[in-house]
């Protein structure tokens, strides 16, 4: 069960409010194309792994970075 939440961190975008991006989702996978695309994806989840064990991603982190946007 997902907790409710008063605030997202991120906003989500207009496509994929429309659904776009899950359509889009759906048929890149009965293509076949997510598997073949996934060795240039690979750097992108390799960065994201590290800022998640360095805890970029923790809640004072995003705290931090919320402050500094509205300066």
């Amino acid at each position: 069960m997902t907790r409710v939440r008063l605030f997202r961190y991120r906003r989500p975008s207009v496509k994929t409010l429309l659904g776009v991006t899950k359509a889009k989702k759906r048929i890149k996978k009965q293509l076949g194309i997510t598997a073949a695309m996934r060795p240039f994806r690979a750097p992108g989840n390799a960065k994201r792994h590290v800022l998640r064990k360095v805890g970029y991603y923790s809640s004072p982190m995003k705290f931090l970075r919320f402050l500094s946007r509205i300066r």
